[in-house]
């Protein structure tokens, strides 16, 4: 629980007269009038100033007792050396910890960039107005009692979500626990963390959807002698979000790699270009995501949305704009050195990295390749020609995944055995294991490997330290080693910093828009027949079909054929009985037909029926699956899979957020371990692979359509062939016309 506020409503009269009086006068000129440039929201640079390096700072509801949380800002401002003008607003007090306070905004002496509120949440709205008629560009609200609390809360945040853009103000939060710049002390959060004495400035920036881990992270990673450029909790993310702050940071001289605590993805649309900005800039990106497991994700009634789900989609999309996605907490931070001094230099493997070991405890070295193989990553043994080598030099070695130099190797021959290693052709990576020596001896275990590092091999080197090292720890820290406590985080930053590598490059452009095809229904499901039209159109290959109306059997599809029911109100043919294969003539047609209405009436009576729709039997090597989903957090996604009524048994499935391209598609295709039978697997005969890479992207264009909004879409199965790919039952669901609506509103 937040601690009692002084505030304005405390004061009685006096302060909510002066209050009113503000909002009335001179808030009331701006906000819902037409903006002028001063009312303009700050962006880009403007918006960074105003946020990280304010001028001069308001605190709203500062408080003089310090056993509050709201006196903490006032205290942290002046303990970290904030050089700018500080205003503490108290509307009781003429002066807050020995500094003269303000009854409000309106009777400070100077422009205010940032405000920091926090007053109870009925009376932020009233503050806001207070920083709108002064002119502050950016209100950072630390209040509670907005969307978090349910839909009343949620309709009081649209509520000053409007006024502040009418007003020209940029929020951050509500509920948020502040924003820092370690290096010019400008603290505005209460944060106990920053009751430390000294604060570490350095390249690492912190963005958190969780204001209480904004302090763990930085505490954590404070103990390991890592030092934080930026610091922001973004709260419930009503205005300023995530990717925003992504994209300031790139542009943040002193940050060098950005770390991300997500528990959600709000701003998809915003947070994937700013993540390709922070790419290109070489500015690494480490992201720590909640949410794993299926627990609590809604997911659509259909092969796609069961194997589509939330955080696969999300993980398809960090993956996509180059993010290590680390598994556990202090990877999070650990990783950051590993990722900053070699994110940009590690290339782009069509194969399993390979990394070299060397250790002075076997054991604990095994902790770590056993990780590591979990992850794809292979600990090699050194070749015959890299062990004469070294022979040479005085160290000999054994040509084993590991490298054991314990008792049998000064720390010059431990030096130039790392330094050989990170100039060899034969690893990707240089991993060294510590033993207990790097608990009392870290001359011995560990300076070695700082002296190696600084042969300006580009090469990544990192360190495991097996027993609690700090000593140890703090001396690969301050050289720029990433050094690890446990196996696990070792292993998990090491492969996500090759996997991001991989991902695809950012062209820049935009795929064409895609015309919807003239007569098709722009909302709700569609009927197999329709969809089909709409792959067509796409260029994707659809077995030939035709729609007989119920009674005839006239049509000029060859026999034999695959008889179905078509309705827009049945996705999922087989459930109902509504689907007969190898009908061989007319007379097998019209039996066929009569079956599946009479089934079809008994399962689903109130569905409306468009008839029989007749479609050619094909041949096939293997069935596959496309899947494509508007997923709720980043958008639309494109799922590759084993097919036919069995794909959610095998869960064998990849999954890119779409559109995809041809790169991307191949890629897909090796990661669907079905598709290996058509791959050349033993003599088996190959599939056509160009062709199913080809429907892929053309599938994948779903994203581009400009007319409608595809929520969900589906090929189950597509058949791969020595000739080609056909799809052969078709399901397309649309949104509904209220959102579709709501989405042109706002783009």
């Amino acid at each position: 629980m937040k601690e009692v506020i002084e505030t304005t409503a405390q004061a009685g009269g006096a302060a909510g007269v002066e209050a009113g009086n503000s909002v009335g006068n001179n808030a009331g000129n701006s906000v819902g009038g037409k903006q002028s440039d001063t009312t303009r929201p700050a962006t880009g640079a403007a918006l960074a100033a105003a946020l990280f390096a304010p001028r001069s700072v308001a605190l709203i509801g500062a408080s003089s007792d310090i056993a509050k949380n709201t006196a903490r800002p006032m205290r942290f401002m002046r303990k970290h050396g904030y050089g700018g003008s500080l205003y503490p607003i108290n509307a009781t007090r003429a002066e807050v910890l020995g500094e003269k306070a303000y009854p409000s905004l309106a009777a400070v002496p100077g422009p205010v960039d940032h405000a920091f509120v926090m007053v109870p949440g009925s009376q932020v709205e009233a503050a806001l107005a207070q920083c709108a008629a002064s002119g502050v560009k950016v209100v950072t609200v630390f209040s509670d009692g907005f969307a978090e609390t349910g839909e009343a809360g949620m309709a009081a945040q649209q509520a000053l979500v409007r006024k502040a853009a009418e007003a020209g103000v940029r929020l951050v939060g509500p509920n948020s626990i502040g924003v820092v710049n370690v290096a010019a002390g400008a603290v505005l959060s209460v944060n106990a963390v920053f009751e430390m004495d000294e604060l570490h400035a350095g390249p690492i920036s912190l963005v958190s959807q969780s204001g209480s881990m904004l302090g763990a992270l930085l505490s954590r990673g404070a103990a390991r002698g890592l030092g934080f450029a930026k610091l922001a909790s973004v709260g419930n993310e009503s205005d300023v979000g995530v990717g925003e702050l992504v994209d300031l940071l790139v542009d943040d001289a002193e940050t060098g790699v950005i770390l991300l605590f997500l528990e959600t993805i709000r701003d998809a649309a915003v947070l994937g270009p700013a993540l390709r900005r922070a790419r290109a800039a070489g500015k690494p990106v480490i992201t720590y995501k909640l949410g794993r497991s299926a627990q609590g994700e809604a997911l659509a009634q259909s092969h796609t949305g069961a194997l589509a789900g939330n955080d696969a989609a999300v993980d398809a999309f960090l993956r996509k704009h180059g993010v290590m996605r680390v598994e556990m907490l202090e990877t999070l931070f650990e990783a950051a050195p590993l990722a900053q001094r070699y994110g940009s230099r590690v290339p782009a493997l069509a194969r399993p990295p390979r990394v070299a070991v060397v250790t002075t405890t076997g054991g604990g070295a095994a902790t770590v390749v056993d990780r590591l193989g979990l992850s794809g990553i292979e600990a090699v043994a050194p070749p015959d020609a890299f062990i004469a080598h070294m022979a040479a030099r005085g160290v000999r070695i054994r040509q084993t995944p590991i490298i054991d130099l314990t008792l049998a190797a000064t720390s010059a021959q431990y030096k130039d055995l790392v330094e050989q290693l990170l100039q060899s052709d034969w690893c990707d990576a240089v991993l060294c294991v510590a033993g207990s020596s790097a608990q009392f001896h870290p001359e011995l275990a560990v300076r070695p490997i700082v002296e190696a590092a600084g042969s300006g091999a580009g090469k990544p080197l990192l360190a495991f330290l097996a027993p609690e090292a700090a000593a140890s720890l703090r001396v690969l820290q301050a050289a720029g080693v990433a050094a690890f406590r446990t196996p696990e985080a070792c292993a998990d930053a090491l492969a996500q910093l090759f996997q991001a590598a991989r991902a695809p490059a950012d062209s820049g452009d935009a795929p064409a828009p895609q015309a919807w095809p003239r007569g098709l229904p722009l909302a709700g499901d569609l009927s197999e027949y329709e969809a089909a039209q709409v792959f067509a159109a796409l260029g994707v290959p659809i077995a030939p079909l035709a729609l007989v109306p119920a009674g005839e059997a006239h049509h000029g599809i060859p026999y034999p054929v695959v008889a179905k029911i078509c309705s827009r109100d049945i996705l999922h043919k087989t459930d109902v009985g509504g689907v007969r294969v190898g009908v061989r003539d007319t007379r097998e047609l019209e039996q066929a037909g009569a079956a599946i209405l009479a089934s079809v009436a008994r399962a689903a009576p109130a569905a409306r029926l468009d008839g029989i729709l007749v479609q050619r039997m094909e041949d096939k090597l293997l069935e596959l699956m496309l899947g494509y989903r508007d997923d709720p957090l980043v958008g639309p996604v494109v799922m590759l899979g084993a097919g036919g009524i069995a794909a959610e048994l095998h869960a064998d499935v990849s999954l890119r957020p779409a559109p995809v391209t041809r790169e991307e598609a191949v890629e897909m295709i090796g990661e669907v371990r079905s598709t290996a039978l058509v791959r050349g697997f033993r003599g088996l005969p190959r599939g056509d692979m160009d062709a199913l890479a080809d429907a892929i992207v053309r599938f994948s264009r779903l994203a581009a359509l400009h007319e409608v909004r595809v929520r969900e879409a589906e090929i189950n199965p597509l058949f791969v062939r020595a000739d080609g790919v056909v799809g052969v039952d078709c399901v397309v669901r649309l949104a509904e016309a209220d959102a579709q609506d709501a989405q042109d509103a706002r783009h």
